[in-house]
């Protein structure tokens, strides 16, 4: 593996630890007899609290986790070979301070946009396909992505 960008799970540890504790010391009172009420009102607070409170985590793990390794690049659930990519194109994204505006260029991975917190690099394949990748650090990964064409 040359590169792969994890995404941070503070947030989702800390959230996931309150909500356990939660659960536990609501449980400490009620399991015995009133189990039905317990279970009630965990899958609530699971459902109205907490995947609220995590969605963009975890989309994030789903949809923008990168990795690339030497024949392919990952991007959440869509693999592009990188003999498919241009280099040329890394190499002015990677000259660019500013990314440009997406423009039509279609977002890798599968989510709707690019997360709040996250960057994106436009890249282009060898038949002109614009594609737009969402990336935590912009320098690292356009390092990563041109070590790994020009091997």
């Amino acid at each position: 593996m040359l590169y792969e960008e994890k995404i941070p799970k503070t947030w989702l540890s800390i959230t996931t630890v309150l909500y356990v504790a939660g659960i536990a010391a609501m449980a400490v009172g009620t399991v015995p007899d009133e189990f039905g009420l317990w279970l009630g009102l965990s899958v609530m607070f699971l459902v109205l609290i907490y995947l609220p409170f995590n969605a963009v985590p975890l989309s994030k793990y789903i949809y923008h986790r990168i990795q690339v390794d030497g024949r392919t690049l990952r991007v959440g659930r869509e693999r592009i070979a990188l003999a498919d990519l241009d280099p040329a194109s890394v190499h002015a994204a990677a000259e660019q301070a500013v990314p440009p505006g997406h423009g039509n260029a279609r977002l890798v991975g599968g989510g709707w946009g690019v997360p709040m917190g996250m960057d994106s690099v436009v890249v282009t394949t060898r038949r002109g396909e614009a594609l737009a990748i969402a990336t935590r650090d912009r320098t690292a990964f356009l390092s990563a992505l041109g070590t790994a064409l020009r091997a």
